[in-house]
């Protein structure tokens, strides 16, 4: 069984690899009107594979091979479209200013419009008829809220290779038939999988039943991970004192830390120069509208509780300190809306992540106000302070509705379960994809 499609991401970018390459010939072909030879192919295959190269790592950036838009077939034409505009933007200038000795250029553009067609019907089409997807009829067992909300997500996403094609309430535990409710739809209805909840102490009476479907091929598989997969946070019902004993550990990874460093580092000091670029338009910008101050310094909640300072270009008409319950009325300026959009303001945190006080990636930080409301009213907040804070993070890119401004305790306990989850899964490729994920928020201008 594959729950969450873990093979998809590879059998697709082979895919993508293979037809990409099979352009380059039939362009060859429909250009000289004959099958190319070997010499002529190789001639181009070369200069094409570092542009195929990109073009996939655009791919990668857009979202192509997440779980979570691999089959969203409305928007899938969209999504390819959009990404082979900004692959041919790149094609364009790799051949136009990059002397690669192929002429002529048309063969360029026979390239591109081929290449996306193939994309296109190898996406929509040909790869559903691989038959890798075949749904597995399962039983749910658990309670509360997030069995509910698991049962919706598979049942009404066609993504999963999986169906509930039933769900047992352990709240209702007293009004259980097993033989009728657990045993009969195993059989009738070809059942494989058991998502159960083994958290939950109401069903410890049925373990010795449970135990004797093993026999019958049947897999039983931990409700919560399946949840943890599929919603990429940590289920909060889960979240106690034995889960971080558990699953939290701040033993050093010597080659992630290294490699996280070195990362923060080059990222930072070339992004902090470049944007030096970008500094006296700004600074002329928020000049001319108010003629109030260009930064604002605030204080953050960091590693291990210490605060650092963080900088930012100012974007609102002054520097409330997070004050938000103190009266005054706080407006954020026209420059500022676009500094906010574009996250131009960020800007000068670079310099932060630079000095080591926070990262490129990572739960962001918080204001000590806030820090003090959320501890009291948000179980186990303080967790997150375990590891240092980030410019993005996974919370960020999953998270639509987290409070950004102003105080939301609700809003906040779902950020937490994605931090949670960032912090137990935490390596090197997690960060690098949260980074492209936040380069294609920043392209796209939807804000984080």
């Amino acid at each position: 069984m594959n729950l969450s499609g873990k093979k998809e991401p590879l059998v697709l970018f082979i895919g993508d690899m293979a037809l990409f390459v099979l352009a380059i010939w039939l362009t060859l072909f429909l250009r000289y009107g004959a099958v190319p030879s070997h010499e002529l192919f190789l001639l181009h295959f070369w200069p094409f594979s570092f542009l195929i190269i990109a073009w996939i790592l655009i791919f990668l950036i857009v979202g192509l091979y997440e779980k979570h838009t691999l089959f969203l077939k409305g928007k899938l034409p969209t999504i390819i479209l959009n990404a082979q505009i900004a692959n041919s933007a790149l094609a364009v200038f790799f051949f136009y200013f990059v002397d690669l000795g192929i002429t002529p250029k048309r063969n360029l553009f026979i390239y591109l419009f081929v290449s996306v067609a193939l994309i296109l019907f190898w996406r929509l089409y040909l790869y559903p008829l691989l038959g890798l997807r075949k749904k597995q009829n399962a039983i749910l067992i658990g309670s509360g809220e997030e069995m509910k909300e698991l049962r919706d997500e598979v049942n009404h996403n066609s993504r999963y290779s999986l169906r509930f094609v039933s769900s047992i309430d352990l709240a209702d535990v007293d009004a259980l038939d097993f033989n009728e409710d657990v045993l009969k739809p195993i059989y009738n209805d070809d059942i494989s999988i058991i998502a159960i909840d083994l958290q939950s102490g109401k069903i410890e009476p049925f373990l010795s039943h449970l135990y004797n479907l093993i026999f019958s091929k049947v897999r039983f598989v931990e409700m919560h991970k399946i949840y943890e997969d599929i919603f990429d946070r940590i289920p909060l019902s889960l979240v106690k004192y034995s889960w971080f004993l558990e699953n939290i550990s701040l033993s050093p990874k010597i080659t992630y830390d290294f490699l996280k460093r070195v990362m923060d580092i080059l990222l930072s000091l070339s992004l902090g120069f470049l944007s030096l670029l970008l500094y006296p338009f700004i600074f002329l910008a928020i000049k001319l509208e108010d003629g109030g101050p260009i930064f604002i310094v605030q204080d953050r909640v960091g590693k291990n509780n210490h605060v650092v300072r963080m900088y930012k270009f100012r974007s609102m008409e002054t520097n409330d300190n997070g004050n938000y319950e103190n009266g005054t009325q706080n407006q954020v300026t026209r420059v500022g809306e676009f500094l906010r959009k574009t996250r131009i303001d960020e800007l000068p945190q670079l310099w932060n992540v630079m000095r080591g006080d926070i990262s490129l990636i990572g739960p962001r930080p918080e204001l000590p106000s806030l820090v003090k409301l959320y501890e009291e009213q948000v179980p186990y907040y303080n967790v997150r302070h375990l590891i240092k804070p980030g410019l993005s993070g996974w919370a960020q890119i999953h998270h639509d509705n987290h409070p950004h401004h102003g105080v939301n305790v609700h809003e906040t306990k779902v950020k937490l379960s994605y931090d949670l989850y960032y912090i137990k899964n935490r390596s090197f490729i997690l960060d690098l994809k949260i980074a492209l994920r936040t380069i294609k928020t920043l392209f796209s201008r939807s804000g984080i």
